[in-house]
């Protein structure tokens, strides 16, 4: 958990593929700790092909069969599914919008939401990011994308910091991200 949080989690992602791998395995941690998806975070990528979406979004029902009796994965069908058909999604925005992370960071401006919270138990489940975020997947028809994942997801992918005012890392994201970006990739 220490490595995931000094060195991955809150980084802000601007590729495609890492983006929709992060979010895949936020809905895959829906009622499971974290520390559950880290430990089968190698099974993840060998079983979804690491995340290539264009793969993804051909697996057929032959794969998710496959994929319920690998022990190397959380083997829910729903979230399953929902991975196949979420890949499907992100292509369709890629078509519309030149790129899934353009999409995404669009929300903000391109610009990471920096909050100044000076202990964990301040930081909340959703806010009004991640509220208009779920509500436009949802309208573009993806699936398991409530608030508090996509809270989660934002988190780990670096578009909130919400790294306490103490972590080191608080205020070395803030210094990453205080060029506002214009491209979104």
């Amino acid at each position: 958990m220490m490595h995931y949080h000094d060195e991955v989690w809150g980084v802000p992602l601007y590729e495609d593929q890492k983006l929709f791998r992060k979010m895949i395995l936020d809905i895959n941690q829906a009622g499971l700790s974290w520390q559950t998806i880290l430990n089968k975070e190698a099974g993840f990528d060998q079983a979804y092909d690491f995340f290539e979406i264009e793969k993804v979004a051909t697996f057929d029902e032959k794969k998710v069969e496959e994929l319920m009796n690998n022990s190397a994965i959380i083997r829910n069908r729903r979230k399953i599914e929902a991975a196949i058909h979420n890949a499907k999604k992100v292509i369709e925005i890629q078509n519309e919008y030149g790129s899934f992370s353009k999409y995404l960071w669009s929300f903000n401006q391109c610009q990471v939401m920096n909050n100044e919270y000076n202990d964990e138990r301040e930081i909340p489940t959703t806010n009004d990011l991640s509220d208009a975020i779920a509500k436009d997947l949802k309208k573009k028809g993806f699936k398991f994308v409530g608030s508090t994942i996509i809270y989660a997801f934002l988190q780990a992918t670096g578009m909130i910091n919400d790294h306490v005012t103490s972590c080191f890392r608080h205020q070395e994201v803030m210094n990453l991200t205080k060029k506002k970006r214009t491209d979104c990739k």
